[in-house]
């Protein structure tokens, strides 16, 4: 099956287009060539009630499987979207930013520092993603190869749990 997916970069300054963005189309090009089609695409400012009316509206929306978000991770008091998302999410999916820092401490230390969250709203799994592109793509890459299961399971698909793993 090939999953739908949308791009949400979390951004004051590429909102106001002082800075380009260059996360989310650098994430947008690591999931097509995973096989997802990437049907939507937004840059918000670092706003929480902004950023989580967008999340709730492509999830509820139904047509996107995977939400990825692309900045507003770190400690800034301006980084809000581990927030935004948690505000959104049903379901909780800790697993995924556990292996991202984890996959990411092997990089840099600093790594620890991320704040990124992942749930589950509805059949839309929501994943944070740090705004640096080198830190995106370490971070997508670690988890990229599971999501595939986890949206089967997400959307009733027939996912072998069992079956074997990498």
């Amino acid at each position: 099956m090939e999953w739908k997916a949308a791009v949400l970069t979390v951004s004051d300054r590429s909102a106001r287009g002082e800075r380009p963005d260059e996360g989310g189309p650098l994430v947008r090009a690591l999931l097509e060539q995973a096989g997802y089609a990437v049907v939507k695409t937004a840059v918000v400012p670092d706003e929480q009630d902004e950023i989580a009316d967008v999340l709730r509206r492509w999830a509820d929306e139904g047509s996107v499987q995977l939400l990825l978000t692309t900045g507003g991770t770190g400690f800034s008091p301006r980084d809000v979207t581990p927030e935004a998302t948690l505000s959104v999410c049903t379901r909780l999916t800790p697993g995924i930013p556990e292996a991202m820092r984890a996959a990411s401490m092997a990089v840099t230390n600093r790594a620890m520092l991320s704040r990124a969250a992942a749930g589950i709203r509805g059949r839309t799994l929501i994943v944070n993603l740090p705004g640096s592109p080198k830190a995106a793509r370490e971070n997508l890459e670690a988890v990229l190869p599971a999501l595939g299961h986890g949206l089967e399971m997400l959307c009733g698909g027939p996912a072998d749990c069992a079956a074997l793993r990498d």
